[in-house]
């Protein structure tokens, strides 16, 4: 019987290898190729760019959570402070100014989730009629102000004539003059009556974060209505309007009339304290003991100190950038 010449359970030589042994065969090499040309190496890195991508979703949606979680006991708090004013007779007027794309109006719907609808209005006045652009600049606004039991948050309130209007030239400097000469005297005569509380907010956005918050604006078809004229000219009219938000304070932040700055670059930390702020200004009744009302300091500055911080900004950079 012929000898095999394989040794004992060896496999025998394919055609894929030389039998004898020194290169391998067209179809070998071939193959080898193909295997190196595979996308199989790739796969690895586009699983982990989706897991990353996955994890980063998931990682910000439990935050955003969370923030909702810890909001939940302060829009409760909000509730009673409604409920006393309807039971006092009181009013409340709260006035959110600032920046463009600052965190007004995030902060107002997260404020007012909760509250009940009969008892509260945000009021949004869009621009003046020509009749209303003959009578007294306040009057509009007058005409919003809420009644007994009720609270009134203004999403821009009659301080546009001390910001948007000048800069913008939608009002004469006579108007101007005659509005910052004149406008904490018609407060007083809001509040007089020692039923209505009067707080004025202005949220200071820096100009980085301003031009992240357009930028997603002008990409996401869900923000995209968001973008006004006024919108696409406030960073090139930034220090314009520093000035006059310097020229605001100066002129209407008083000790019985005064103006809150709210931090607002982290959108969560400008609401939760805000909320701590509207509800340490009225008291009321079973308000919760264990929870914290006292505003972050960081986040809320009284606008006497603001003004403080921005007149050493002007010593120190001979211009205001803040």
């Amino acid at each position: 019987m012929p000898t095999s010449l394989h040794p004992p359970h060896s496999k025998a030589t394919t055609s894929e290898t030389n039998p004898a042994g020194s290169r391998p065969t067209a179809r070998a090499a071939s193959n080898k190729a193909t295997r190196k040309n595979k996308p199989a190496e790739k796969q690895p890195v586009a699983e982990h760019q989706s897991l990353t991508k996955n994890r980063k979703i998931f990682k910000q949606a439990r935050l955003s959570a969370e923030q909702k979680e810890e909001l939940i006991p302060y829009q409760a708090e909000l509730i009673k402070l409604q409920d006393h004013l309807e039971r006092t007779g009181k009013k409340m007027i709260i006035l959110f100014d600032g920046r463009d794309a600052s965190g007004k109006g995030g902060a107002i719907r997260r404020i007012t989730r909760y509250m009940n609808e009969k008892h509260y209005r945000v009021v949004a006045l869009g621009k003046p009629s020509e009749s209303q652009q003959t009578e007294l600049h306040i009057k509009r606004y007058i005409e919003q102000f809420p009644r007994a039991g009720e609270i009134v948050l203004f999403d821009r309130s009659w301080y546009n004539r001390a910001m948007v209007e000048p800069v913008m030239g939608f009002c004469t400097p006579a108007q101007y003059r005659r509005f910052m000469n004149k406008v904490t005297a018609y407060e007083r005569s809001f509040v007089d009556d020692g039923r209505t509380y009067l707080l004025k907010l202005y949220f200071s956005v820096s100009k980085e974060e301003q031009a992240r918050r357009f930028e997603r604006r002008r990409n996401d078809p869900l923000r995209k209505w968001k973008l006004s004229e006024v919108d696409l000219q406030a960073q090139e009219l930034w220090g314009k309007f520093t000035k006059k938000k310097f020229d605001l304070l100066q002129k209407s932040h008083t000790a019985d009339l005064p103006w809150h700055i709210i931090k607002s670059d982290d959108k969560h930390l400008a609401r939760i304290n805000t909320m701590r702020l509207i509800l340490s200004k009225a008291p009321y009744r079973g308000r919760r003991r264990s929870l914290n009302f006292t505003p972050d300091p960081k986040i809320i500055i009284p606008g006497n100190k603001e003004l403080r911080l921005m007149k050493a900004e002007y010593r120190k950079h001979g211009k205001f950038v803040s």
